[in-house]
């Protein structure tokens, strides 16, 4: 990678801007800026201020082909390719073009009212720029402007329009308050123009022709000299260094995802990524698969470079990986191979979630883990009547893998690595090879029960949802909680012992608001209990016309025990309710956990939960 650093004059840059040799990447955002910031700028300019540097990457290289588009403001008869791509500089560029190049009025906005669009011609006041007791920022005048017809406005006004504090409508207004159009700066043929128009207003007034010959000399000068440094990336540089550095430069915006530069790349071949991503999604939500929808652009490629990478490496042409270089190395012949059975991979990811009691995005543990999923059923599904996870015994292995990661908690911090070897490893486990290592590696700590407080924990998600896997049945009814009533009763999940019963009891709340004392509830249910004992909520459920077997089953099928909920016993009922949930753990798992009859655990629990 090659770096140069050049000072370049403004009139250049801008001279740049407007023949369309310097651009902007398709991933750039658009051009934001408010009209306080603007004459912010302004004020640094016309006083010789610093505004930082600009880093531009030139176009045309191998390894770099982004779509681009012109600046705001810019109109060229016919597209030209670019020379330089703008990175950082974006906003202040796009704002310098139109200030001081267009003829066209400033299309802002106000600081103070960032959804209102406002037009504006941006003047400065030849009297206080000349005064040495004047503030810059006083001199700069934003002037109304209307968009259709720009002549027809640049008036301040005040009691709502009754009363005029400033015309500039004409050239004669202007030189009369000698307020200087600033999109007169660099052109040579409008600054003599305006010169000549001022003279004749004043019938070649010394005077006034001494004060803006002192205005030119003083203060439109060193804004036609002015410079900016400018970082220049020549085209050898790699995409992964383009995205990095666009990541450092741009702190104080939204940062660049690695489906934004790709979706640049592509739309160089004329493929319009992001639209096409819009369509998978929707058709994930038409088809009401509701534990995709949060599902982003970033996973989805995650997933395709996973793909490619591990069939590439069946055929011994790379490794399995799917970091962000691998990312913004995939190809758009790649992406529109895989990109069917990758759908149809997310599908049988969602379809198998359900079967494990993951209905909604809210409940799904990890989005992370999607990735190695949806990326393992795309390959099988590859094969049509010969997938492996057609076979129950190999299902009940992913669902292993699947559990391992989620009460091994191991899908929270960075997960490349991981997923490349979880794609292999899955294959060659249902083979009869070693245990993969999100298996091998997983552990849960009894004590893990206790912390888990909030739905912020997968494990937590986790533990519901191997409980909604076993057909609970509701509380109040007594119907069976599956999955279209799960959604449509707007279950959540709620305290079995009451919040408030419980905090009138003085029970610790480290265990009356852990995931032990929690269960999914349908709401209408919820309302019923309340926050009454459960002695007395039970006798709702008689009310509501369920016998005691009926009402013994839809508490039992929640992993509670009747006798120690019906009586009160919080404690018993709480030991009783966390040794289910563990050997419910183990099962998922597919290993023992260990610790259950250790200190920690007795004196967490008071004994040993074996």
């Amino acid at each position: 990678m090659s770096v140069e650093s050049h000072d370049k004059k403004l009139a250049d840059l801008l001279r740049l801007v407007e023949e369309g040799g310097a651009q902007l990447p398709e991933f750039q955002r658009s051009w934001v800026w408010d009209d306080t910031k603007i004459c912010k700028l302004i004020e640094s300019i016309s006083s010789g201020y610093p505004m930082g540097a600009a880093m531009f990457l030139q176009a045309g290289g191998d390894s770099i082909r982004f779509k681009s588009r012109l600046f705001t403001g810019v109109s060229l008869d016919k597209m030209v390719s670019p020379e330089w791509l703008v990175l950082d500089g974006q906003q202040r560029l796009t704002t310098l073009f139109q200030v001081f190049k267009s003829k066209k009025p400033v299309k802002t906005r106000l600081d103070t009212d960032k959804d209102k669009t406002i037009f504006r011609y941006y003047y400065l006041d030849i009297e206080k720029c000349l005064d040495s007791n004047a503030d810059r920022l006083d001199a700069i005048v934003s002037v109304p402007a209307d968009e259709k017809n720009s002549s027809k406005n640049k008036k301040i006004t005040s009691e709502i329009g009754r009363k005029i504090e400033l015309d500039l409508s004409t050239p004669e207004m202007e030189y009369k308050q000698l307020m200087f159009p600033l999109n007169c700066v660099f052109s040579a043929k409008d600054m003599d123009a305006w010169q000549d128009g001022l003279d004749d207003y004043y019938d070649n007034d010394k005077s006034y022709k001494n004060k803006y010959r002192d205005f030119r000399e003083k203060i439109i000068r060193p804004i036609q000299d002015y410079v900016i440094p400018v970082i220049q990336l020549l085209k050898n540089t790699p995409k992964e260094a383009v995205c990095q550095i666009f990541e450092n430069v741009n702190t104080g915006g939204v940062p660049l995802t690695v489906f934004e530069l790709v979706t640049a790349t592509f739309a160089a071949d004329e493929f319009d990524l992001r639209a096409d991503w819009d369509s998978i999604s929707q058709s994930f939500r038409d088809k009401k698969l509701q534990v995709l929808n949060d599902v982003t652009g970033d996973n989805f490629l995650s997933a395709m470079t996973l793909l490619t990478t591990y069939k590439k490496s069946l055929k011994g042409m790379s490794a399995v990986s799917c970091k962000k270089r691998d990312i913004l190395r995939l190809n758009l012949k790649e992406y529109k191979e895989n990109r069917d059975f990758l759908i149809s991979g997310f599908e049988s990811a969602a379809s198998f979630l359900v079967h494990q009691g993951i209905y909604r995005e809210n409940d799904l543990p990890y989005t992370t883990q999607l990735v190695p999923l949806a990326a393992i059923f795309a390959v099988d599904n590859e094969k049509k009547d010969n997938r492996a996870f057609m076979l129950a015994s190999n299902k009940e292995l992913l669902a292993k893998w699947y559990w391992c990661g989620v009460f091994g908690e191991l899908y929270g911090g960075a997960n490349e690595a991981r997923f490349a070897l979880d794609i292999a490893d899955m294959f060659k486990w249902i083979k009869g090879g070693e245990v993969p290592d999100t298996v091998s590696r997983a552990s849960f700590v009894p004590t893990r029960l206790l912390s888990m407080q909030t739905r912020n924990s997968a494990a937590y998600k986790g533990v519901m949802a191997i409980v909604m896997q076993d057909s609970p049945l509701d509380f109040m009814s007594g119907e069976k909680m599956d999955v279209a009533k799960y959604l449509d009763e707007e279950t959540d999940i709620h305290h079995i012992f009451p919040q408030a019963y419980c905090e009138k009891q003085k029970y610790p709340q480290k265990k009356w608001n852990s995931v032990v004392n929690k269960t999914p509830i349908y709401a209408s249910s919820n309302r019923s209990i309340g926050g009454r004992a459960p002695s007395e909520y039970l006798k709702t459920m008689k009310n509501k016309g369920l016998d005691e077997e009926m009402i013994v089953s839809a508490i039992s099928s929640h992993k509670v025990n009747y006798e120690y909920l019906s009586k009160n016993m919080f404690d018993e009922y709480f030991v009783d309710r966390a040794k289910r949930l563990l050997d419910r753990i183990e099962q998922a798992m597919g290993k023992n956990i260990s610790g259950r009859d250790s200190e920690e655990t007795i004196k967490e629990f008071g004994e040993k939960l074996i």
